[in-house]
């Protein structure tokens, strides 16, 4: 709407007033000479978190809502989903093309392979890099690509209660094969307690395959073949089910899971059981007068000590909003010293930031063994590609071998066929991707 006055003015004078507003829009642009500002850049950090505890939750939503303070263009929309379902989760983001920008999670490989993750050698700042130890971040490269980094680590042993042992008169943890069946046997005699906790459960089949397969030996893989059937891992697994059989291992393997089982032991029902160093703070912090301890995983008589450790990662999936230096200041975030240090001490891991491991280390003995330990320590084959695969598949043979009459060899071939099989199609799927114009 015009005002009244402007048809009444001269023609000379709107003449003038048209020439200095030409003037100051050449001069500075049509808003009197302010340029207007360009709009905000926002970013979207999609992060899915595996919950490890009732822990784990208000630490990412304290540290979350801390950055999102410091950092206001950086949006971070946190989901924390327990283990149990937490594959199907991310795989129903992946389907609907909507991947996670960050996800906390155990493998990697598989999803490399098919070129859907971002390589963080693009993303990490100088001085994260240089705080995360390096043998772990060796095991999440390939080719010289950094698919995933670590985020945390556990060292397993053997842990026991206290109370049980001394009732079935057992003076120290086993430490091999006929060590670990004799005190089963005790506990079994003593009564009130099952000797020794077995999960081959969905959660930890892999694991339990693992302490018997090294603790004989063996292994997952060797100079790049999968050597699951070999002669040591199918004696190990063997004597698995001979401790079953024998009623020296609680009764349900693969129903129960680790923590379950934890709380069984807590609860002075279960003698002993393997599980990671968290059990040092998640155990006595829910059994307070619970008197406990640990030991190296037991091995087969005359085999060498062994140490198991795992460790799970962050990967970064390629998304359309992708943004690499939001990313990579969200990272110093949650790896930033204080903030990290409280997350290791209240779930009770290993610290992936060497930093932080140097503090820890000099607070606390037991600390400084456990990294020391898991420098040595063996691992799962995170670099196969189809790890993923294999573990899926394992997690079907513990009602087969314990249940249904298939021999622990049967089993382990079945086991080696598939993986072998599984790689073929996975190395033919990328030399035809590869050969794509």
């Amino acid at each position: 709407m015009r005002e009244p006055g402007w048809t009444r003015r001269p023609i000379a004078a709107a003449a003038a007033l048209l020439a200095l507003s030409a003037l100051l829009a050449a001069c500075g642009g049509g808003d009197g000479g302010r340029t207007a500002p360009p709009p905000e850049k926002r970013s979207l950090i999609r992060f899915v978190a595996s919950e490890y505890s009732t822990e784990t939750k208000p630490i990412l939503e304290k540290l979350v809502k801390e950055f999102e303070l410091k950092n206001p263009l950086i949006d971070i929309e946190l989901q924390v989903a327990n283990w149990d379902i937490l594959d199907g989760i991310y795989t129903t983001m992946i389907s609907q093309n909507q991947p996670p920008d960050l996800l906390n999670t155990n493998v990697y490989a598989h999803f490399a392979k098919d070129g859907l993750l971002n390589d963080f050698n693009d993303i990490l700042s100088p001085e994260l890099r240089n705080k995360l130890y390096p043998n772990l971040m060796s095991m999440d490269q390939i080719d010289g690509h950094q698919y995933a980094i670590p985020y945390v680590a556990t060292l397993r042993s053997l842990y026991y209660n206290q109370g049980i042992f001394d009732r079935a008169g057992i003076q120290a943890p086993p430490r091999t094969w006929s060590e670990l069946k004799a005190d089963a046997e005790r506990i079994k005699r003593a009564g009130g307690a099952y000797g020794f906790g077995v999960d081959l459960t969905d959660n930890e089949t892999q694991a339990y395959l693992s302490y018997f397969f090294f603790g004989a030996g063996g292994g997952w893989i060797q100079s790049g073949k999968w050597t699951i059937d070999s002669p040591e891992n199918v004696e190990g697994l063997t004597f698995l089910k001979q401790l079953y059989d024998a009623g020296l291992t609680d009764p349900e393997p693969t129903v129960t899971t680790r923590d379950e089982k934890q709380r069984i032991l807590g609860d002075g029902k279960l003698g002993m059981m393997i599980s990671g160093n968290y059990f040092s703070s998640v155990v006595p912090k829910e059994y307070p007068n619970l008197r406990w301890g640990s030991g190296p995983i037991p091995v087969k008589d005359g085999s060498a000590p062994i140490s198991f450790g795992v460790h799970d990662v962050l990967v970064s999936f390629k998304t359309d909003h992708t943004d690499k230096e939001a990313l990579s200041k969200f990272l110093d975030f949650l790896y930033d010293d204080p903030s990290y240090l409280e997350m290791i001490r209240r779930e009770g891991f290993l610290p992936a930031n060497s930093q932080v491991g140097a503090k820890l280390a000099a607070e606390d003995d037991a600390m400084k063994a456990n990294l020391l330990a898991l420098t040595r320590a063996k691992f799962y084959p995170v670099q196969e590609p189809a790890w993923q695969a294999v573990m899926d598949y394992a997690r079907k043979l513990g009602d087969a071998v314990l249940y249904d009459g298939l021999a622990p060899k049967a089993a382990l071939d079945e086991l080696q066929h598939f993986a072998e099989t599984r790689s073929k199609q996975q190395a033919a799927a990328a030399a035809a991707l590869r050969r794509q114009p």
